[in-house]
């Protein structure tokens, strides 16, 4: 089985002394409420459906990516020699070129990583500026900024910090030389790369774009309107600071004259932030113990807090196995998906999607309730994810939906917090990759918002990661648990994933997606299609998006037939028919009849994504 530490939950010297003031006593229930949540749109907008996509098999690497150009730049470093992390590293540099709207060297990721020998994951999220404070998104009335006015600026940014991790990750399981890395990135930026369609799509959907004067000179013509599909975009600014970032490291970006730059677009904006030269000097990226829990005869692996992703896929997953065990009738194994006349060309079983949905509302209850950084708050990680607590929480599950779930009581808990009522808006992107020793690695990386913080340094985004903090610090005299703190991390719902056969330990596959709170519910399907539904992975993340954020049951807009909204209804859903902008990408191993080992991937149709291999 894959080896990985324990998660130390015993870590309360960061706590802050407010915090602990707030003991309860782990025999007190949390606060409960059945307000339903507000739920953001998604973070990207929608912008087709392709239908000409098919798993990819090779038999040595392969390589996926939000954008054909990143995967290629990824599959040709596999072929240099190099390793999943080299791979990924040439990977995000590329998307911060080709799509700039959902990550880059101006944001943070997540890394889960297989090394052949053990689980790494690596924490490169932002971090809250020194001079921040928990009333950051309040106004003079102590209420809550709207969400536009707190994203576009400077007092969005937080420290980035996705670099840091690729260095890290690079230092302890790289294979070809950092500089090597950013070639590709460094030669589109000069030569220039045409706008896609959906990067068109975002310019020509952003409101604000036209406000940032960096931005309007980038992506807009002189007139004011978006640069057309297909127009050479040449970015000789990023190649120049990729190429100091190759030469110097990631200290070329956290000191010097980027920097400074940084520093001046943040605090010079007439909406200004207090990141400082001392900020980025001193952000530290971290290798932090995987969570890794067993699912049927799997072992799933994520990112433990500041991410909620790796707690909620188990949750879910743990959730609908705990069903199973105690009715056989509640299997999902059986509730195969059925061919359909829709885009998807699928469509899951409408039980399968009540299910689902309900294991959903009440992981996404105990993540509003619980989950921040664990450097910061004592989260109960090993409560969220116990066996009998998830037993306990299946349950609730009954045959009707039920509505709003409220937060569990999970033990381990030492801190009573207030729940975090704020939406997210992650605008992201996913990389996979596997390379010629059976390295694996998947990274979600991001930028928050679409086009970030609108801030354009050097030909870069900066994120506009503080606003995935909560905006209300406190409700009824408790204090909430994501709140804005100096130097802490926001939580994210990022989920990049690892599989594992548990009885022989063997890698089986890694998957992630973007898509904002709504990435648990991607993830949490594609793992389900994978592993529950025996489907191949172009086809899982084909599968119409579904689910639940503790509100509405959510379905793909256009994606599900009448038959099964109206089965849905008479379960006493809500349902509510929205886009779902989802960016998977997924690479598993696979084997013949004979018991030989290959690789299949799949990329997401939903935006441009591809899988290649050889």
């Amino acid at each position: 089985m894959p080896t990985h530490q324990p998660l130390n939950l015993q870590r309360l010297s960061a706590v802050s002394l407010l915090a602990i003031a707030l003991v309860l006593g782990a025999c007190k229930a949390p606060p409960s409420s059945t307000a339903t949540p507000t739920l953001p749109t998604a973070p990207e907008i929608a912008s087709g459906y392709r239908t000409d996509l098919h798993t990819q098999h090779a038999t040595r690497h392969m390589a996926a990516a939000a954008n054909p150009l990143a995967a290629e730049a990824g599959r040709e470093m596999l072929r240099r020699g190099g390793s999943a992390i080299d791979a990924a590293i040439a990977m995000q540099a590329v998307l911060t070129l080709v799509e700039p709207q959902s990550s880059g060297i101006g944001g943070g990721a997540f890394i889960v990583l297989w090394d052949g020998k053990a689980v790494r994951t690596y924490d490169g999220r932002e971090t809250a500026p020194a001079g921040a404070t928990e009333r950051l998104f309040l106004q003079a009335d102590g209420k809550p900024m709207g969400f536009t006015a707190a994203q576009i600026g400077g007092r969005s940014v937080g420290t980035p910090g996705v670099l840091r991790a690729l260095e890290l990750a690079h230092r302890k399981h790289g294979r070809l030389k950092w500089a090597t890395l950013f070639e590709p990135a460094i030669a589109l930026a000069e030569q220039g790369f045409t706008i896609s369609p959906r990067l068109h799509s975002m310019i020509a959907a952003d409101p604000s774009l036209p406000g940032s004067p960096d931005m309007a000179r980038y992506f807009l013509n002189v007139d004011g309107s978006p640069k057309a599909v297909g127009t050479l975009l040449k970015n000789p600014a990023l190649a120049g600071v990729l190429k100091r970032i190759a030469d110097e490291g990631a200290d070329a970006l956290y000191q010097g004259p980027v920097a400074e730059e940084i520093v001046a677009k943040v605090q010079g904006h007439a909406n200004p932030g207090s990141l400082s030269l001392d900020d980025l000097k001193g952000y530290t990226a971290r290798e932090r113990a995987p969570l890794c829990t067993d699912y049927k005869r799997w072992q799933v692996c994520g990112m433990a807090p500041p991410s909620s992703g790796g707690i909620a896929v188990a949750q879910i997953l743990g959730t609908l196995q705990a069903l199973e065990q105690r009715d056989s009738r509640l299997a999902l194994a059986p509730l195969k998906p059925h061919k359909t006349d829709k885009p998807a060309g699928i469509e899951p079983a409408p039980e399968a999607v009540h299910l689902i949905a309900e294991a959903e509302r009440l992981a996404y209850a105990d993540r509003a309730q619980y989950v921040a950084d664990s450097d910061f708050v004592p989260v109960p990680v090993n409560g969220l994810v116990d066996r009998a607590y998830l037993a306990s929480r299946a349950s609730l599950i009954g045959p009707r939906s039920m509505g709003i779930a409220k937060p569990g009581t999970p033990p381990g808990i030492q801190v009573a917090y207030a729940p975090d009522r704020s939406p997210l808006r992650i605008s992201t992107s996913q990389v996979v990759a596997v390379d010629d020793q059976g390295g694996a690695v998947s990274m979600t990386t991001t930028v928050e918002s679409a086009f970030g913080s609108h801030l354009m340094v050097q030909g870069f985004m900066l994120n506009n990661q503080m606003t995935d903090f909560s905006f209300i610090p406190e409700e009824n005299g408790q204090k909430v648990a994501n709140r804005v703190e100096p130097g802490k991390r926001p939580r994210s719902s990022m989920a990049p994933t690892l599989i594992f056969d548990r009885q022989s330990g063997e890698w089986m596959a890694t998957v992630g997606s973007p898509g904002g709170s709504q990435i648990i519910e991607y993830v949490a399907k594609s793992v389900i299609g994978l592993l529950d539904w025996n489907l191949d992975p172009q086809t899982a993340i084909n599968l119409p998006n579904f689910g639940s954020r503790n509100g509405p049951t959510e379905l793909e807009q256009g994606q599900f037939s009448p038959t099964l909204i109206q089965a849905l209804k008479d379960k006493g859903h809500a349902v509510s028919e929205i886009d779902m902008t989802s960016g998977t990408q997924a690479i598993v191993r696979v084997r013949d009849a004979q018991g030989k080992a290959s690789l299949a991937g799949g990329a997401e149709p939903r935006r441009e994504g591809q899988a290649l291999g050889d």
